[in-house]
């Protein structure tokens, strides 16, 4: 495999000094790259691990034992007893020069900068530029908040021209809309004339931009950045499984950024999984309980409308058999969820009739998955499947027409209603005796529920998502379900105890992994504390790999 950058992973090792300093690097890999794998902090604007080397910037410069003049680090290959200095006068200053070049024109807006906080030039401006400007011209002046495409704003002033940006459009998205006019100090970043920056990756050029001329338009002038609390996490858009951070402040999400992960995402997302999170605070979000009465749909205490749940599966499995009971859910729980109610469905109702409802979509070559669902992989690998006999969605929808089904238990309605579509799904819900909807979101089904159950979303829980190609990865809350609403695990543990007329067992992931582990073929070897930030590939584990 070859990076962008030109390391190839298959090369052998090297010794290399830095600052007295022997670390152990991959021939032909950037010096750069293996001083900061190696936590050699070595400043740098124009390098990006994922994206071809530039060396525009200079900030990078070393000394080398053996040469006259200071390298760039980012386009220096590692070498048997390569010998590097990074602390040297003559470093030093050639930084410092770099940095005042790089301020002569840019604006110092720090104080209302998106980017602060974060920013590159302003870290780097304290650790290694000049305290006092030999200038006394004015600043150049630039466009301002201008929007570059539907998604992106750029500010023109703060550029520096590191052109990660452009190889981003060149290299990554392939679409090429960024480029650099004009020649020497009149260069400036912009795209052709009725073409914006407006593909399905465009925000990405706000995360690699390290000054804060490119900001994402959903997050500009929102927060500023030290407010947030990050939390690792998985985007829930589709079976990628591309890992994010989560920022919230005061439980409101505000935005959700990329988290590396070479075997997964690399360090990108899609527009569409960032800007894809705003169902959890929304104003209609399902957060109360409803039970039909002979008035229609009434307000209820959640453990009341639980009861009112248990109470119809019980009466529909006593007067018509559990053949009577079907259960589709969409493909956004944890395989800690997926586990329990497989578990209540097999074991305590004793149905068959178990699907999934996953809905289908764009997809790419890149990260963007058809399927649009989390953790479909994970459903089916639960036994979130029919059973022996059992019918699956396409039977579950027939044997409701038919009058088979009695009771449909819908978890995600939404998805339900995009893969049956909308007509369909009303007049099953006419077909029914009994119709539980377990839901975040409210659908063109809510009014039909005889039985409403509020959910929880990805970022208030913990536990597990698999992705489609079998990679285990944690996910955890990053803000708190609304009041009165539980995780989808414990609703399906305390159904389980009311049917079984036993005490609800409390549902704990991390626990049920283990059980998990113990019980699925796949998982066996795997443990809820290892996954770690990267998640685990089961297959590895069972190799001896992971």
């Amino acid at each position: 495999m070859t990076e962008a950058n030109g390391s190839t992973a298959k090369n052998p090792k090297v010794r290399v000094v830095i600052d007295g300093r022997e670390i152990e690097a991959t021939a032909g890999a950037p010096l750069l790259e293996a001083a900061l794998d190696n936590g050699i902090e070595i400043p740098h604007y124009c390098y990006h691990p994922k994206l071809s080397i530039d060396g525009s910037c200079r900030m990078c410069q070393v000394q080398i034992q053996g040469q006259k003049k200071l390298a760039i680090a980012c386009n220096t290959p590692c070498t048997e007893g390569l010998v590097v200095d990074t602390r040297s006068d003559e470093v030093a200053d050639a930084r410092r020069g770099v940095m005042e070049l790089l301020l002569v024109n840019h604006p110092l807006d720090c104080p209302i900068c998106d980017q602060a906080g974060e920013c590159y030039l302003q870290d780097y401006s304290f650790e290694h530029g000049s305290h006092h400007a030999r200038t006394t011209a004015p600043r150049r002046k630039g466009l301002k908040r201008v929007p570059i495409g539907p998604r992106v704003v750029f500010d023109q002033e703060r550029c520096i021209l590191c052109r990660r940006c452009v190889r981003f459009t060149n290299e990554i998205s392939e679409t090429n809309e960024l480029r650099v006019f004009g020649i020497g100090d009149t260069s400036y970043i912009g795209t052709l004339e009725g073409r914006p920056l407006d593909n399905p990756y465009s925000v990405n050029v706000a995360d690699v931009c390290p000054v804060g001329a490119l900001l994402s338009s959903d997050f500009h002038h929102k927060r500023r950045v030290w407010f947030l609390e990050e939390t690792e996490s998985v985007c829930p858009g589709c079976s990628n499984g591309c890992n994010i951070k989560i920022g919230a402040f005061r439980e409101e999400i505000q935005r959700l950024v990329p988290r590396r992960n070479d075997a997964v995402n690399e360090t990108w997302m899609c527009d569409a999984g960032r800007l894809g999170y705003g169902f959890v605070g929304a104003a209609d979000r399902i957060r109360e309980a409803r039970v039909c009465d002979d008035q229609g749909q009434q307000v209820v205490a959640l453990d009341a409308a639980i009861t009112a749940a248990a109470a119809a599966l019980r009466r529909v499995r006593e007067e018509h058999g559990a053949g009577a009971i079907g259960i589709v859910a969409s493909g956004h729980l944890t395989n800690e969820e997926y586990f329990r109610l497989a578990g209540l469905a097999r074991e305590t109702l004793t149905t068959v009739s178990v699907d999934l409802a996953v809905p289908l979509g764009e997809g790419d070559d890149f990260l963007i998955r058809a399927d649009k669902a989390a953790n479909a992989r994970g459903a089916r690998e639960m036994g979130l499947v029919p059973g022996e006999a059992g019918r699956d969605l396409a039977g579950i929808l027939n044997a409701v027409e038919a009058g088979e089904i009695r009771l449909l238990w819908i978890i995600g309605s939404k998805d339900f209603e995009a893969v049956v579509g909308t007509e369909r799904a009303l007049a099953i819900a006419g077909r029914l005796e009994t119709l539980i909807l377990q839901d975040v979101q409210p659908s063109g089904l809510s009014d039909k529920a005889t039985i409403q159950l509020p959910g929880a979303t990805w970022a208030e829980k913990a536990g597990t998502f698999t992705n489609y190609v079998g990679r285990v990865q944690r996910i955890r809350p990053a803000v708190h379900s609304p009041e009165g609403v539980l995780l989808d695990g414990e609703i399906f543990a305390a159904l389980t105890g009311a049917l079984s007329g036993r005490a609800a067992v409390p549902f704990v992931p991390s626990s049920v992994f283990d059980e998990i582990a113990a019980a699925v073929g796949a998982y066996a070897g795997l443990a809820h504390q290892s996954l770690g930030g990267a998640g685990t590939n089961p297959a590895d584990v069972t190799e001896g790999v992971g």
